[in-house]
């Protein structure tokens, strides 16, 4: 991986992005635009914090996160590939894949015309890689930080044979407080709670603060909207590549399960992400040569 120095010597943008790399040994990419300002981390290529001038932080990361290698981040948007939740046959292999525990590579970073940020960060199988998916692969994110933050992750298959995988954009929105936002956008959707198989249908888009949130909203490809009177204001969350829309907040049971979360956390989050994570409805088949994009636009609105 480049040093700091080297990465700020091929992609430093004056006053706009840099790279620093912290105490812990993770390096990240500072962003101050016109718009926002942005903080990523090469070590799994995860956005934890995008916020516009003039509101908070549009992402939540725990207090008891861990920036070290071999963990995950909790918070931000991790990238989960390739497959979203355990592994479906081998429950030794990390939650989520390898995406959000590997270091990426940085391929750009530039201004663009109307003073937005874009960032392209790549990932390529090695030996770790193959020896837990046995596919070569090109994985890259894209970061668009403006006056909405846009996140392209797209994978090429460069193998001979194709490939299948589940994968997600599991972000964490920060909230004022679980027990009053509102959560538009799945007026009469399906769903099933986590990995069941009994499907349910919406009827009010209230989430129940006392009790852990965890539905696979399947056949949605619309758009949803949190309304947050506490912090005074409105989240639009759109996507393409996915017909499966994830709604997480762990509750106060499952939330003391989590040594990287404090015992109250769960009240200042709640995930809704664009998904291709359900075996048998939704996941993803490349041919050799191939590629597929999965994408998230984020907005105040």
């Amino acid at each position: 991986m480049m040093t700091v120095e080297a990465l700020n010597q091929q992609y430093a943008i004056k006053d706009v992005a840099h790279f620093l790399q912290e105490k812990d040994g993770l390096i990240f990419l500072s962003i101050n635009n016109s718009f926002a300002s942005a903080r990523i981390t090469l070590y799994g290529a995860q956005i934890i914090s995008y916020k516009p001038f003039g509101t908070q932080d549009v992402l939540w990361v725990s207090d008891n996160a861990t920036f070290k290698e071999g963990k995950a981040i909790r918070g931000g948007i991790p990238i989960c590939f390739p497959w979203f939740g355990p592994h479906n046959t081998d429950n030794t292999k990390p939650q989520h894949g390898f995406a959000r525990t590997s270091n990426w590579q940085v391929l750009a970073v530039q201004q663009l015309a109307d003073g937005a940020t874009d960032i392209q960060f790549m990932l390529e199988q090695s030996e770790k890689t193959l020896n837990l998916w046995p596919f070569p692969f090109k994985a890259v994110i894209n970061f668009i930080v403006g006056n909405t933050l846009q996140v392209i992750f797209s994978v090429t298959n460069t193998g001979t044979t194709s490939l299948e995988y589940s994968d997600a954009l599991h972000t964490y929105f920060n909230i004022s407080d679980i027990a009053a936002i509102e959560l538009d956008g799945f007026d009469n959707a399906p769903y099933y709670e986590a990995f069941g198989d009994e499907l349910l249908q919406q009827k009010k888009t209230t989430l129940h603060p006392g009790i852990e949130n965890n539905r696979r909203y399947i056949q949605h490809t619309g758009k949803a909207v949190i309304t947050d009177p506490g912090f005074n204001r409105k989240i639009v969350i759109k996507k393409t590549g996915s017909k499966v829309t994830v709604v997480w907040n762990p509750g106060p049971i499952t939330s003391k399960k989590f040594s990287d979360m404090s015992p109250e956390g769960y009240k200042n989050f709640i995930c809704v992400e664009p998904a291709n994570a359900y075996p048998g409805i939704d996941m993803v088949n490349v041919a050799p040569g191939g590629d597929f994009s999965l994408s998230t636009t984020i907005k105040i609105g």
